[in-house]
């Protein structure tokens, strides 16, 4: 079994009362909605970019972390090309 099956597919948020499961599609689902409501009506352009673009960087850091800097194991887990994977961690400054 891959260490991606073992992964929950639920998000643990912490509380100051108590631990709950919220699914990462949800979590986005209120990102958006919320940043819905605060254009009040505005035009955005290039949304699709804007979020890939505010998701990737904490994601990369977020699987490095958790392959402790192994970029051959992150690449792996996040079924990507090495090679993509330290473009886009240049990309964010992330390749220290």
């Amino acid at each position: 079994m891959t260490e991606a099956a073992l992964v929950d597919p639920a998000i643990t948020q912490l509380h100051p009362q108590q631990e709950t499961k919220k699914p990462l599609k949800s979590c986005v689902e209120d990102a958006m909605q919320g940043y819905f409501k605060q254009l009040e009506g505005h035009v955005t352009n290039d949304l699709y970019q804007m979020v890939l673009n505010e998701i990737e960087e904490p994601l990369f850091r977020s699987v490095l972390q958790y392959t402790k800097g192994n970029q051959s194991k992150a690449s792996e887990l996040l079924g990507i090309n090495r090679g993509t994977l330290r473009k886009k961690l240049k990309m964010y400054g992330l390749n220290d």
